[in-house]
């Protein structure tokens, strides 16, 4: 997904709404008919006033609602609909697939020029095998709730915890330095000047600056030297 639900809840409230539904997609609900739906919309908005959705949405049983029919039931129940035109940043039209393609290029300026934001990812912190405190660069690594993921490698990246602006190293990919057995793809950050216990916390991650490719190194020690490389450039970016 490009957004995952929790993320999208944390940016839409950040935009000020104030109150917002959530309804279960289930085969129950698939199975409304267009109309239903917004007869239900009306029964219990008190009043519904007006509906915002793009050109090409679609809703209902079969995808059988679109706009033409909402501006129909609009004027049955007297509620005003407007539908938003294409939206286009250097002739090109803005689509969810659009920008995943962006980010999984790493193509990060283009993806916030179509967002209107910056790309981030939304990553619950778990347990891992905390091998990177062994080496002594203690790593969170996030459940990143199936969103789009730039390409593998190394990255300088901003963090946000609670609100508050940190900074970091991240590692996206399969560690093939220390991962044995089948490998999985891993999105773990090393916290620049950080050490808490922050599982089960949720970090939005920016990835700002890509450092290196991924690579096997030849030993552990190897390894490490190389991390210290990429935390010293890490630092020398946040002075910029």
């Amino acid at each position: 997904m490009l957004t995952a639900t929790p993320h999208k809840i944390a940016l839409i409230r950040a935009l000020g709404v104030g109150h917002l539904l959530v309804v279960k997609f289930d085969k129950n609900f698939a199975a409304t008919s267009p109309e239903n739906f917004v007869e239900q919309l009306v029964q219990n908005s008190k009043p519904l006033r007006e509906i915002c959705v793009g050109h090409e949405w679609s809703f209902g049983k079969n995808r059988a609602g679109n706009l033409d029919l909402l501006q129909k039931l609009g004027a049955r129940f007297d509620f005003n609909v407007v539908g938003i035109p294409p939206v286009k940043v250097n002739d090109t039209v803005v689509s969810s697939t659009a920008i995943r393609q962006a980010v999984e290029a790493g193509e990060f300026a283009k993806a916030a020029g179509m967002l209107g934001r910056e790309y981030t990812i939304l990553g619950t912190v778990s347990g891992g095998e905390k091998l990177g405190k062994k080496i002594g660069f203690p790593t969170a690594n996030l459940s990143a709730h199936s969103e789009q993921f730039p390409p593998d490698g190394v990255y300088f990246a901003e963090a946000w915890l609670d609100g508050v602006l940190l900074h970091g190293v991240v590692n996206l990919g399969f560690r093939p330095t220390v991962s044995s057995g089948q490998p999985e793809r891993v999105l773990e950050i090393h916290l620049l000047d950080f050490d808490h216990d922050i599982y089960g916390k949720n970090l939005e991650i920016r990835f700002v600056r890509y450092l290196r490719p991924e690579k096997k190194f030849e030993s552990v020690d190897a390894l490490v030297r190389q991390i210290e490389i990429d935390v010293r450039q890490a630092r020398e970016l946040c002075a910029v």
